[in-house]
């Protein structure tokens, strides 16, 4: 692996590059634990849900007003929703997630909740039917407390809309906390709540838990069950899990998934083979300190048993397929609203719909066809190293500033959506229907959250997460703190 380039820090895992580790938080509070942590101590009986509830919405409390991650608080369902888990933990008959208080998505239906969009252009909706994702989630005895913003549609990386406002990355909150669940993931990253369902059709779920130092999961297509739902985007988005931690991720995955084989467990990455690629070809560009920071993980991993072999898809850049199939998703979904109201709409999400009113019916069948080349190219590589995931950078930056819809350059590459994207190593996953994780492993410059990326063959959800886990074990969060020391400091331990 020597061409992947010499190793430029001499830290190892678990610490900033410089030298000492960074305190990492102590479980004080409910609040403070993961969902695994906090299941455990309810059924247990060492605190209620009702006390457990209360604690999250007090942390809540006190950062919804500097992130704005939510689009609406369900506090007197919550309140109710835990005290029948109270009474189910009494009983014995508790769910796995029986009183962990968890937020959705504003796009995932929830009956006799208003479903927004983040858009002032379109009424909320008030479904009489919830999705069955969270349905799942609900009978698993987790506890709704709200549901998360997004941009307009879902339709950007960033989380900001005339109708919600701006969401803050509990970071740096002069950056994006990404999207288009980047609601999501600033309320877990902030200690809102241990876990968040997010939704990803490009990228959604993934570049918030990059920008937010969070394990997010894109499931294989259809492993968690989305109807109702709306139909833009239907054969790309997956909903999936937001957490502090890979078991927590498979703890929420096991509450919603409708297939098992999750609860699988890796010993140690001893002649495990993952398939790295720095840029994927060449055409998703990095900055220079991701590509240090991949590289030290790259490193560790190698450290510890794992077998590595450069190596990409060999395909170009996937994102015009990506784009002409969204963006004539969204056409198809959003026609009559667009053209009813296209001046209430912000302007990415007219600039999506316009690019998709442009896709002919020739371009669309031209990029569905290559969607089973992508595939095929995937599987291909995989097979030939007989490797168990390819390995790259989730995101090629930090989070970026606010005022902008995506970096300006990647690498001292500019950016130029939708043929030269930023998100270029995220949407082959969308394509393939193949499951991707998601890990931190560090900051870069800007002591922002850096993330790595393991995409894995369809259907291997369970050995995905078993590898993301034994990765993390030798990582660790690669010296990021347990919460963002920039959200009430003074709670921190």
């Amino acid at each position: 692996m020597a061409s992947l380039g010499a190793l430029e820090e001499e830290t190892g895992p678990g610490e900033h590059p410089g030298g000492a580790p960074r305190p990492q938080a102590v479980a004080t509070e409910p609040w403070q634990m993961g969902a695994g942590e906090l299941a455990a101590a309810l059924a247990r009986r060492e605190l209620s849900a009702a006390e457990a509830l209360r604690s999250v919405l007090g942390r809540v409390d006190d950062v919804a007003g500097e992130l704005n991650p939510f689009a609406t608080r369900l506090d007197e369902r919550a309140h109710a929703a835990a005290a029948a888990a109270d009474r189910a933990l009494r009983r014995g008959h508790a769910g796995p997630l029986c009183g962990v208080p968890v937020t959705i998505k504003d796009s995932q239906l929830l009956a006799g909740v208003e479903s927004t969009s983040g858009s002032l252009a379109k009424p909320p909706l008030v479904p009489d039917r919830t999705c069955a994702a969270v349905e799942l989630l609900e009978r698993s005895g987790a506890v709704v407390f709200a549901t998360t913003a997004t941009p307009e549609f879902c339709y950007t990386g960033i989380t900001e809309s005339r109708r919600h406002g701006r969401t803050q990355n509990p970071w740096n909150r002069d950056r994006t906390p990404g999207g288009s669940s980047g609601g999501a993931g600033a309320a877990v990253a902030a200690g809102a709540g241990p876990l968040s369902l997010g939704g990803d059709g490009g990228g959604s779920i993934r570049i918030p838990s990059a920008f937010c130092g969070l394990v997010g999961l894109k499931p294989t297509f259809g492993l968690v069950p989305r109807e109702p739902c709306g139909p833009a985007c239907y054969s790309l988005v997956s909903n999936g899990p937001m957490a502090r931690s890979v078991a927590d991720a498979r703890l929420m995955l096991s509450a919603v998934s409708v297939a098992g084989g999750l609860d699988l467990r890796l010993p140690g990455l001893q002649g495990v083979r993952l398939v790295v690629s720095e840029t994927r070809g060449g055409t998703a560009p990095v900055d220079d300190d991701v590509l240090r920071r991949f590289r030290w993980a790259v490193s560790a991993l190698e450290a510890a048993g794992a077998e590595l072999v450069e190596d990409d898809p060999g395909l170009p850049s996937s994102v015009r397929t990506w784009a002409v199939i969204a963006s004539r998703d969204a056409w198809s979904a959003e026609r009559e609203l667009y053209e009813a109201a296209a001046d209430r709409m912000t302007v990415a999400a007219r600039e999506m719909l316009e690019f998709g009113r442009e896709m002919t019916d020739d371009d669309v069948a031209a990029a569905e066809a290559h969607r089973p080349l992508v595939a095929g190219a995937h599987d291909a590589l995989l097979d030939r190293h007989g490797a168990a995931a390819l390995l790259t950078p989730t995101v090629g930056c930090e989070a970026f500033a606010h005022g902008r819809r995506f970096p300006g350059t990647l690498g001292e590459v500019e950016v130029e959506p939708p043929w030269l994207d930023w998100a270029g190593f995220l949407y082959d996953a969308n394509l393939t229907g193949m499951p991707a994780v998601a890990l931190p492993c560090g900051s870069g410059d800007d002591g922002l959250p850096v993330s790595l990326h393991l995409m894995g063959r369809r259907g291997s959800d369970g050995a995905l997460l078993a590898l993301a886990e034994a990765v993390e074990r030798v990582i660790g969060r690669g010296g990021l703190t347990r919460f963002p020391s920039s959200v009430s400091p003074d709670t921190i331990a």
